[in-house]
């Protein structure tokens, strides 16, 4: 077995340290991001995660590149909850409603004043990680359904719009109590999706092609 040199030590351990910035950069712009709005300053962000100007513009030359990696990283982390929601198996409906209050903590809603103006809502890395939330999220959904625990009247889209919503406070910090009303007002929606169903839904199920036409 061959042994790394001194100079090859030199050159991995800047790489592993690199990596790391690039990820407290992503997650301090995730909570500024949702605390501010997506037009938080950017030496806002880098003060947040320990690292200088310079080291938050090598990982990320503009604030699209950085709000692009924080919707794939919040895509990401809720899918693998989604994941493992699934793995666990047990009560289909309790995985269910186990997802839905874990994917409020990555407050998916505040992705949305973001996706917006010149963002690249096609670039291939962020449709290969909503295909995969979407894909999980359906496989939940079905699987209480196929248990009699989830309506008929009731998509993915629904629980989508319903989770974007909820988890959408206004920028500001003014606003930051909000975090106390979140699981509360989900636990509401969550009984209502609950089968069998206490009244008749007015319009028609969301589903995932009603939301890509918007």
């Amino acid at each position: 077995m061959e042994t790394a040199t001194p100079a090859q030590r030199r050159v991995t351990r800047p790489r592993a340290d690199a990596l790391r910035n690039r990820e407290r950069i992503v997650v301090a712009a995730r909570e500024m991001f949702v605390e501010y709005g997506p037009e938080v300053p950017l030496d806002e962000i880098a003060r947040r995660a320990g690292v200088g100007n310079a080291t938050l513009y090598r990982n990320f030359p503009d604030r699209s590149a950085l709000v692009h990696e924080v919707v794939c990283h919040v895509m990401g982390r809720a899918a693998s909850q989604a994941e493992a929601a699934l793995a666990e198996g047990g009560d289909p409906f309790e995985g269910l409603r186990r997802f839905v209050h874990q994917a409020a903590e990555e407050r998916i809603g505040a992705l949305c004043p973001m996706l917006s103006g010149d963002f690249d809502t096609h670039h291939p890395d962020l449709m290969a990680a909503r295909d995969r939330i979407e894909g999980l999220v359906t496989a939940l959904m079905e699987r209480a359904r196929d248990a009699g625990q989830l309506r008929d009247d009731v998509d993915v889209g629904d629980l989508m719009v319903a989770l974007s919503q909820l988890t959408r406070p206004l920028p500001g910090t003014g606003c930051l109590n909000f975090d106390r009303f979140v699981h509360r007002h989900l636990q509401v929606f969550v009984d209502g999706l609950r089968a069998p169903a206490h009244s008749v839904l007015p319009g028609s199920a969301a589903t995932l092609e009603d939301l890509r036409q918007h």
